[in-house]
């Protein structure tokens, strides 16, 4: 007989950051927007985008998706101990 899978038993940890300081990266085109959060040291600790969040065609290059993403984006680490964060920006405009 075939051993079940354990798969399902495993379960995803929460990835908890030693530091409190962290990164957003914002990187916009004329076709779509990136939201990327990472540590200090430059690892992604959480990333969105105006695709992700279901918007498409030219309602992803609106301001209103950016900002859905930008929003998603923090929702996911607010669990982590990040607390203060570091804008960046770039694009067009």
């Amino acid at each position: 007989m075939a051993k079940k899978s354990t798969l399902a038993a495993k379960k995803a940890k929460k990835k908890t950051i030693s530091m409190e300081t962290g990164r957003i990266y914002v990187s916009t085109t004329f076709n779509n927007t990136i939201v990327t959060v990472t540590n200090e040291k430059g690892d992604t600790v959480a990333w969105s985008s105006s695709g992700n969040m279901g918007f498409r065609g030219t309602r992803k290059s609106t301001p209103f998706a950016a900002t859905s993403a930008v929003e998603e984006a923090i929702k996911k680490v607010r669990d982590t101990r990040i607390r203060a964060l570091e804008v960046y920006i770039k694009g067009p405009g």
